[in-house]
């Protein structure tokens, strides 16, 4: 549960398919009695996000419920043959499935296709039509309720053009359709979403997680409590194939840094803490100084503990699992969430957490066996 003094926090990467593992997270999370204060997300982040701070906490989670067994409910072949075919082989029909026809009240195959369409024509520049993700969203997500502050929800889309990050919050705009879809427009597959004049892709072209700013953002005084639910392991094994090679090369691109963010705030810590001391140092006559206030100016040192939930890759899945929508595949993502986050909150160093001289702390307690 989180801590009566903590902000909570929910970060959810972007990972296509794999995404349905954020919502069995969520789920967990939400059976601890643990109310969630802000959302960030990326790309199917940023899509979960929106559901969730979109609805009541119990009606949020039904909704990702509903919007993952709907993506996922497209068969490629009959359920008899599942029981004799490999694993891996249904995996990759399943994912050959999706190229060629799309995904169910998500995206759908363009016709006539991008590549025979001239350049500057509508469809030429997609593979796919999101139409159909607009109409889920209207229907899973009362955007009044998003748009009320009761939860804070960022999602973060790259501008064309400018090639920067932008991040889209309700506290500062009013979030819509476009904003959400903006944030999961991957290229070349998906087409750019005009928001405002300026067109928008996926945001995890920059960065593949909301934690940076969610740590940039954060009141300064206030301590946080962040659930960090990625999609792709920076960690892996070396590759023994060509195919293997594909995947790991997703994980490494598409994984969080979260030890380069938290080393640099451990940094900006031991900085602050020095400048307080340094200020404690000074004689009276220069503690006035606009320069010494300026050491200690708003240099709160609030408590960060940052619970990391990974999804680790089944050995049936390859280069094709953030793409690979099959029901079965969508249930095992899924039920990994859930037990991951059962067994982080259960665990005994997150319990104790706030109890060490360590003003930032990470957890990663699904590896400890």
């Amino acid at each position: 549960m989180g801590q009566a003094d903590e902000i909570v926090a929910l970060v959810l990467q972007g990972g296509g398919a794999l995404g349905a593992y954020q919502g069995g997270a969520a789920q967990g999370i939400f059976e601890s009695g643990s109310s969630i204060d802000w959302v960030a997300g990326i790309s199917i982040g940023a899509i979960n996000a929106a559901i969730l701070c979109g609805n009541e906490p119990s009606q949020g989670l039904q909704n990702i419920r509903t919007f993952w067994e709907r993506i996922s409910s497209a068969r490629v072949i009959q359920e008899q043959f599942e029981s004799y075919l490999p694993r891996g082989l249904v995996n990759e029909l399943s994912a050959a499935s999706t190229a060629v026809t799309g995904a169910p009240g998500f995206f759908k195959l363009r016709v006539p296709p991008a590549a025979v369409m001239p350049p500057g024509a509508d469809g030429a520049i997609s593979f796919y039509d999101t139409a159909p993700l607009r109409e889920t969203l209207l229907e899973l997500v009362d955007f009044d309720r998003l748009n009320s502050g009761k939860t804070r929800l960022s999602v973060g889309a790259v501008n064309i053009e400018t090639g920067n990050m932008t991040w889209f919050d309700n506290t500062e705009i009013e979030i819509r359709t476009e904003h959400i879809m903006a944030s999961g427009a991957l290229p070349p597959e998906f087409p750019p979403v005009e928001i405002d004049g300026s067109l928008y892709w996926d945001g995890g072209l920059v960065s593949n997680t909301p934690l940076q700013y969610v740590l940039d953002e954060r009141m300064p005084h206030e301590n946080l409590s962040v659930f960090q639910i990625d999609l792709f392991s920076a960690r892996g094994r070396v590759p023994a194939s060509v195919w293997t090679s594909e995947a790991r090369e997703k994980d490494i691109r598409f994984s969080s840094r979260t030890r380069f963010n938290t080393d640099m705030m451990r940094r900006m810590h031991q900085t602050r803490a020095a400048a307080r001391r340094l200020y404690g140092k000074l004689p009276a006559e220069l503690r006035n100084d606009p320069d010494a206030l300026s050491l200690i100016s708003g240099n709160a040192d609030p408590r960060i503990s940052i619970a990391h939930l990974i999804y680790r890759q089944s050995r049936h899945e390859h280069q094709s699992k953030d793409y690979e929508f099959s029901r079965r595949s969508m249930e095992g993502h899924w039920s990994s969430g859930l037990r991951d986050a059962r067994k982080t909150l259960a665990h005994p160093k997150w319990k104790g957490r706030g109890t060490s001289e360590d003003r930032i702390q990470v957890f990663d307690l699904n590896n400890i066996r």
